[in-house]
C-alpha cells in the first residue's frame, strides 16, 4: 500500500501542506476546529507521522532511552515497568538497550541513543564501567541524564538509589542473630556505589557484634551464579558457616555449591541474598533476601526524567527504602 503523506491529506481537504503540518503539530496558528478536522481525516486515511523528521524539527524526539545491565533480571524488569507507567501517559515512549555488563556495549548504546536525538537517557551503570566519559558527553550535550541503582557521583543529574546499606545490614544481622559466627560476604564490583554500600552494611553489622571485621571473609566480584558456586566450594571448608551475597544469583550459586559439598543450608550453613528474585521463594530452603521495590524506583526515575526534560530537574539523590524478607535460609537449627 502507498504510504499516506501530508500532501495527500492537504489535497483531500483542499488546504496547503503547511497547514496540515501545523495542525498535526497542534500549532495554535491553526484554529482548533481545523486542527481537529485534520487529525480526524489523517486517522481515517491511515497517516503515520515520520518520527525521525519530527525529531529533527524539534531537536529531540519523544523517545526516552534506557540502558540496563540485563533486561532479564527481576529488579530491572520491575524498574522498566514503573518507568513506563509514568512516561507513557506523559506522551513518551521508552527505548530499552542492554549493556550486558560491558563498558563497550554501554558506550555503543549511549552513542546510538544520542544519534536518535532522544529526549533523555535513564541508566544503571554496568559493573565493568570505570570511565564515565560517554555519560559526561550526554550531560555536556544538555540531554537529561537520570541514573538509578548503580550510579556515579562524578555525573550531575538526578540519581535514584536503593537503601543498599540498610538492606545489607539487616540481612547480615539476621545471620549473626541465628548463631552463625564466620559470616562471609560475596560482594560486587567496588567501582559501583551500590555494592560499596552493601559491603559497608555488612561490615557495620559484623562490627556491632564482634567489634572488628575479618577482611579475609570479604570476596569481591562474586555476583553471578557461576561465581557464587565456585567461590563457596573454595571457602566453605575454611570454617565459614554463612554468607551474605550482594545479589540473589550469587546466592543461588552458593546453594548449588553447598549441595555438591553435602552441606545443609539452615542446619549447617546460613545464606542471605539481595534482590528478592522470583526464585528466592521457590528454591529449598527458601532464600532470605532484600526486596528493592523496583516498580516504585521506576516511577521515581520517570518523574525525575520528566522534570529534567521540562527544565525543572535537580541534581539530587533520592533513596528508596528496601525491605528485608526473612526466610528459611538465614535460620539455624541449634
Amino acid at each position: 500500500m502507498k504510504k499516506v503523506t501530508i500532501n495527500d491529506i492537504a489535497k483531500k481537504l483542499g488546504v496547503t501542506p503547511s497547514t496540515i503540518s501545523r495542525a498535526l503539530a497542534d500549532n495554535k496558528r491553526v484554529s482548533l476546529k481545523t486542527r481537529e478536522m485534520v487529525k480526524k481525516v489523517a486517522k481515517e486515511m491511515g497517516y503515520q507521522p515520520n518520527l525521525m523528521a519530527a525529531s529533527l524539527r524539534k531537536g529531540r524526539s519523544d523517545l526516552v532511552g534506557m540502558i540496563v545491565p540485563r533486561i532479564n533480571r527481576h529488579f530491572f524488569s520491575n524498574v522498566i515497568s514503573g518507568v513506563e507507567e509514568i512516561l507513557n501517559p506523559a506522551g513518551y515512549s521508552l527505548l530499552i538497550m542492554q549493556s550486558h555488563e560491558k563498558l563497550r556495549s554501554e558506550v555503543k548504546a549511549v552513542n546510538s541513543l544520542m544519534q536518535n536525538r532522544v529526549a533523555g537517557i535513564i541508566t544503571s551503570i554496568s559493573s565493568e564501567t570505570d570511565d564515565f566519559g560517554h555519560f559526561q558527553y550526554v550531560v555536556d550535550s544538555k540531554v537529561p541524564l537520570v541514573q538509578f541503582d548503580r550510579v556515579s557521583k562524578e555525573l550531575t543529574g538526578a540519581k535514584v538509589v536503593n537503601d543498599n546499606y540498610t538492606g545489607a545490614y539487616l540481612a547480615t544481622k539476621k545471620l549473626l542473630e541465628s548463631g552463625y559466627r564466620r559470616v562471609a560476604h560475596f560482594g560486587g564490583s567496588r567501582l559501583l556505589k551500590a555494592y560499596c554500600e552493601r559491603r559497608r552494611g555488612y561490615e557495620d553489622a559484623v562490627k556491632d557484634y564482634f567489634g572488628k571485621v575479618d577482611e579475609g571473609l570479604i570476596m569481591e566480584d562474586v555476583i553471578t551464579r557461576e561465581a557464587g558456586y565456585l567461590k563457596v566450594k573454595e571457602v566453605a571448608k575454611e570454617g565459614i558457616d554463612a554468607v551474605f551475597c550482594a545479589g540473589d544469583y550469587s546466592a543461588f550459586g552458593v546453594y548449588e555449591g553447598l549441595k555438591e559439598l553435602g552441606i545443609s543450608i539452615s542446619k549447617e550453613f546460613g545464606v542471605a541474598g539481595f534482590g528478592n528474585e522470583p526464585f528466592a521463594e521457590m528454591i529449598y530452603p527458601t532464600l532470605s533476601s532484600v526486596e528493592q521495590q523496583g516498580s516504585e524506583m521506576g516511577r521515581m526515575v520517570a518523574r525525575q526524567m520528566i522534570d529534567a526534560i521540562n527544565g525543572s530537574g535537580h541534581n539530587i539523590e533520592i533513596v528508596v527504602p528496601v525491605k528485608y524478607i526473612d526466610r528459611d535460609s538465614s535460620g539455624k537449627v541449634l
